[in-house]
């Protein structure tokens, strides 16, 4: 393969996870005040497979042909006019220009230095690549939307996936008490993690087990089981429902305003600044991170129908060779 073309997975039309395919396309070049990275990893989220099959983020990419991915750790391989904050040789992760293509299923990415930040030391690349997009909108949604504080009781749904188990840690280190929504099995891990509540919901109705909440981290949404609304129920007067997954219906809103309770819907965004953050609290030993399984880029169609069979402790991850 010459030097200007590289690896990605590309998918030439919408569907089911066989229309990943590696192929070869040109390698990009950074542009002023970009990095161009080798990738060395790159995370798995929901969204990469909703976009695949036409939903997700396919409206803000268009048609395909297009690369998916917004999860990158790896190392710059060379820096555009005007960087000053990285050099050639610095191991990064990021999640770059979300919710625009990032292409991250690929060995070079290109994108604003300034959305990357070093990797956190304690980790390999393949955990490090697990961190941006999950990570960042847990930090978002608890600290810059709710501004969750020591003593609030927080409830996350859906705790035990890749946004959940960082709701959780980050909700416990500013002081709140966290209840946490997963199967049994995942509960001592949960707690492992800082839950100090756990609800089985295949067993248990949360709204049955927990009330008199701040704040709700909702990752499922109404289209299952209409978990948004039922977490109305949990709040406390003026409780702030944060509705990440398919943000806030017309109806919704409205059966918060009768519930005398808040609705946002949120959706993240690239911030170095906030990696460079959660990078100090994962080395200080205050965040841990978890992958359940990493498959190199040829395998992504796999990894694709892991994901969507549901279930996922933590997060997947590709393994990019270079």
């Amino acid at each position: 393969m010459s030097a200007d073309m590289m690896r990605a997975v590309v998918q030439d039309g919408f569907g089911g996870p066989e229309v990943l395919q590696v192929q070869q396309v040109p390698r990009p070049v950074p542009l002023p005040t970009e990095v161009l990275v080798r990738v060395h990893a790159a995370g798995i989220n929901p969204v990469d497979w909703k976009t695949r099959g036409g939903t997700g983020m396919a409206g803000v990419l268009g048609e395909p042909p297009f690369t998916l991915g917004w999860d990158v750790s790896g190392v710059v391989e060379e820096v555009g006019f005007g960087v000053t904050t990285l050099k050639a040789g610095d191991e990064v992760y990021g999640m770059p220009w979300f919710p625009r293509a990032a292409n991250a299923y690929a060995e070079y990415v290109t994108a604003p230095a300034r959305q990357f930040a070093r990797k956190p030391a304690a980790l390999d690349h393949v955990h490090a690549a697990a961190v941006p997009l999950a990570a960042l909108t847990a930090w978002q949604a608890v600290v810059d939307t709710a501004h969750v504080r020591a003593g609030q009781r927080v409830l996350v749904t859906a705790a035990a996936g890749g946004v959940g188990h960082f709701a959780v840690q980050f909700a416990r280190h500013l002081g709140a008490h966290v209840i946490a929504t997963a199967s049994a099995a995942r509960h001592p891990w949960l707690k492992e993690l800082g839950a100090d509540e756990t609800v089985d919901y295949t067993t248990t109705r949360f709204e049955d087990a927990a009330g008199d909440v701040d704040v709700v981290i909702e990752l499922v949404g109404d289209a299952h089981d209409n978990t948004s609304t039922r977490s109305l129920k949990v709040l406390r007067p003026g409780g702030l429902l944060v509705a990440i997954p398919a943000g806030v219906s017309h109806e919704l809103a409205q059966a918060a305003e009768a519930a005398s309770v808040r609705v946002t819907p949120f959706l993240v965004e690239p911030d170095g600044a906030a990696l460079t953050t959660i990078a100090d609290l994962i080395d200080a030993g205050h965040v841990a991170v978890e992958v359940e399984e990493s498959f190199p880029l040829e395998r992504a169609d796999v990894a694709h129908s892991r994901g969507e069979a549901g279930r996922t402790r933590g997060k997947l991850v590709l393994t990019v060779a270079n």
